[in-house]
């Protein structure tokens, strides 16, 4: 593990620089640059909100806001956004970067952490402008918000464990890239993000908390809405999921690095 941090150090100012010119890749020729990566995500939040806000805002107790629905909402799909875009962007991350990966020689494990980082920043303008949003709306969250950086380092250690580990398996097994946008989809709808789970019946309540993204969402709707704690019993459970999951991406990484580039 040492090793592997010393790798990546040696390699910062590639990393950075890297991250840098992803983000500005990705917009240089629009004319609305980075707003791009908060507009998608919160018109989405505008849709859904306009067409369920009806039926479930009476259904969002110990929240006295008119838009009680919106503000929960927006709190799940800031976790939402950056678990299933980090687990879409790690699936392909290898086959993308495939002709790099051929000409240059540098620790493969950078490709991930620029990844990651990108991610992070994305992550951050989202928040910025959902906070913003909250403010119009009247919503100021409480001092339990303090806790949403852990909350989002935590969904991004979960999510690129995961997606590294799929992006792997993806180079040799490209069926994988059709599968998993459609499990994240039915994992979405499996997720309280745009439902509060006290709307279901009670007796599948309890099957829908066997999702280890539960404690994740309802963390972040409780620090941003409901001004409470995160679920701390449960989040170490999923830290330590987390942990193991992250040794298994690396030890396949590290022995599938070569092969990788012969499959690429």
């Amino acid at each position: 593990m040492s090793s592997v941090l010393r790798s990546l150090w040696s390699y910062r100012f590639f990393i950075l620089s890297s991250i840098k010119n992803d983000l500005r890749a990705r917009f240089t020729r629009s004319k609305l640059g980075g707003l791009w990566m908060v507009i998608h995500p919160l018109a989405q939040v505008l849709i859904f909100a306009l067409i369920l806000s009806e039926v479930l805002s009476a259904k969002l107790p110990g929240v006295d806001n008119k838009y009680a629905y919106a503000l929960y909402l927006m709190a799940g799909m800031l976790f939402w956004t950056l678990f299933a875009e980090t687990i879409q962007r790690c699936l392909t991350l290898f086959i993308d970067n495939a002709n790099l990966m051929k000409k240059m020689a540098f620790p493969r494990l950078c490709l991930p952490v620029i990844a990651a980082g990108t991610m992070l920043v994305n992550n951050v303008l989202l928040c910025a402008a959902i906070f913003g949003v909250f403010a119009v709306l009247g919503h100021f969250p409480d001092a339990n918000a303090i806790w949403l950086p852990v909350l989002v380092l935590m969904t991004l250690a979960l999510a690129m464990s995961l997606g590294t580990l799929l992006g792997v398996i993806n180079v040799f097994m490209r069926d994988l890239g059709q599968v998993i946008p459609v499990v994240l989809n039915a994992l979405f709808w499996l997720t309280p993000v745009v439902y509060n789970l006290n709307a279901l019946p009670a007796r599948y309540q309890a099957w829908f908390k066997f999702n280890p993204l539960y404690v994740l969402v309802t963390s972040y709707q409780n620090v941003l809405v409901y001004g409470k704690p995160p679920l701390w019993g449960q989040l170490a459970g999923l830290v330590l999921a987390t942990v193991l999951l992250a040794g298994v991406a690396l030890v396949m990484f590290r022995k599938s690095s070569a092969e990788m580039v012969d499959a690429l």
